[in-house]
């Protein structure tokens, strides 16, 4: 049976959203630099970077609409807006292609006769494929005059060596319990969040409304319970496997329960393991079954 999903939660996408919890340093950082723009160059590039659902994309639309009284054009490359060679919109893409990239550079030289400060934003660069960071890569070689960059990365690694060499890396951390008591308090009211549920988070609110919506804070806790339970058995186990297979999202929280309980010999394997469901494995709920079992051996 597929984990109950609740459609009634809804959360505003990051351009929309007035609510920065966290990273205040960074904003601050930013706008100082900002301010002081005319005594001492500003850096072109910015690149964001943590762990997903932390509020990175967030902070770089608040730092885009904080400049905006003094920017020309503001130019977003993502999945949404992603495209395919015939220009056609590609949104359900696993990656954003080389033609979203070079629309994005033919739109912002059409701009460059208006002479005022431009915006991209570019969310996130671990999605683009190797074309587009090349493409990306050749544009930041030379930043055009009166431009910032703000590059939001999930993981520092996926991105080219050259294009951190050329960029003011943030390192943005993961949000404290208070944090994301706030956040859930403005988005989930009605919603009892345990401090275990916001611990399970590591930081992340994202993962808590991803949980949320998908019922996998349900699946977790009886994952949990079940493993707990001296009398579960196979057919447990394999219940509990083909309720997470359904949805991808809820993988990590087979990390999670070897978080749990404290097993970090497993984490590696499993973590490996996990990355390669969606390459070799057709039935996912077979390898999973595999990495619960292996968590109640060690119970």
């Amino acid at each position: 049976m597929a984990p109950r999903k609740n459609e009634s939660y809804t959360f505003p996408h990051p351009m929309d959203n007035d609510t920065l919890v966290g990273h205040v340093s960074i904003l601050r950082t930013f706008m100082d630099a900002w301010n002081k723009r005319e005594e001492h160059p500003i850096h072109p590039v910015w690149i964001l970077s943590g762990t997903r659902g932390i509020g990175k994309a967030t902070l770089a639309y608040h730092i885009a609409k904080m400049v905006h009284g003094c920017v020309g054009d503001f130019f977003i490359i993502d999945m949404e807006r992603n495209i395919d060679k015939d220009s056609r919109p590609k949104p359900d893409g696993k990656v954003i292609s080389v033609y979203t990239v070079r629309k994005m550079i033919e739109k912002m030289q059409m701009s460059s006769m208006s002479g005022g400060w431009r915006v991209i934003l570019i969310d996130s660069v671990d999605e683009l494929n190797p074309s587009a960071s090349n493409a990306m890569l050749k544009l930041l070689e030379e930043p055009p005059a009166k431009t910032i960059f703000l590059l939001v990365v999930h993981q520092l690694s996926n991105v080219l060596p050259t294009v951190r060499s050329r960029a003011r890396v943030e390192k943005m951390t993961p949000l404290s319990i208070s944090e994301l008591r706030e956040l859930c308090v403005k988005f989930l009211p009605e919603e009892d969040i345990s401090t275990d549920m916001l611990k399970l988070s590591n930081g992340s609110f994202g993962k808590i409304a991803n949980l949320k919506k998908s019922g996998g804070d349900e699946i977790y806790s009886e994952l949990i319970e079940m493993l707990e339970n001296p009398k579960s058995n196979s057919a447990d186990m394999m219940s509990a496997a083909k309720k997470i297979a359904v949805t991808p999202e809820l993988y990590g929280i087979l990390l999670d329960a070897i978080s749990h309980f404290g097993l970090a010999d497993l984490y590696t394997e499993a973590a490996n393991n996990i990355s390669d469901i969606n390459r070799i494995y057709l039935e996912p709920e077979i390898a999973i079954f595999k990495i619960i079992n292996d968590i109640k051996k060690c119970l």
